[in-house]
């Protein structure tokens, strides 16, 4: 029988598995949208492996069916896995979600959406919000409110 090995499958990163992680990095990080993908970053609250990133990747029911998710999941992870070595930042949590575009969209293309996003959301933050409007968490609704 065929053994899973996980450090095969991403390599240098590791996978964001549970629930209050993803909370985490959807409070706090910082977001960057594609056609394809949307992207969630935050530093990692807890140590991680020397020269690790966790990467997590959903895709909710508007995605499509199940067989849908899972293909658009196993696409973001392929991209993550064949990203250049030093692109996710050790220390870093990542989350990857998956759009209904990223179903009709060129491996290629979704590979550049990727690196675009990430590029912008590591940016500097004077660089990334020139005149645009921040995003700051409202503190007692749990909310998010814009500002100029």
């Amino acid at each position: 029988k065929a053994r899973f090995d996980e450090d095969r499958l991403i390599e240098r990163n590791e996978f964001v598995l549970q629930g209050e992680r993803f909370c985490h990095v959807a409070q706090k990080g910082r977001r960057q949208s594609a056609p394809g993908l949307g992207l969630e970053v935050c530093r990692s609250p807890e140590p991680v492996r020397a020269g690790t990133a966790r990467v997590g990747f959903t895709a909710s029911k508007k995605v499509g069916n199940a067989v849908e998710r899972n293909r658009v999941k196993r696409r973001l992870r392929e991209i993550v896995r064949l990203a250049p070595e030093g692109r996710l930042r050790t220390g870093y949590d990542y989350v990857l979600i998956g759009r209904r575009a990223a179903l009709d969209l060129s491996f290629e293309r979704m590979a550049q959406d990727l690196e675009r996003a990430l590029g912008r959301v590591h940016a500097e933050p004077s660089d990334s919000n020139r005149g645009g409007r921040s995003r700051t968490a409202h503190p007692h609704s749990g909310t998010e409110q814009s500002s100029r």
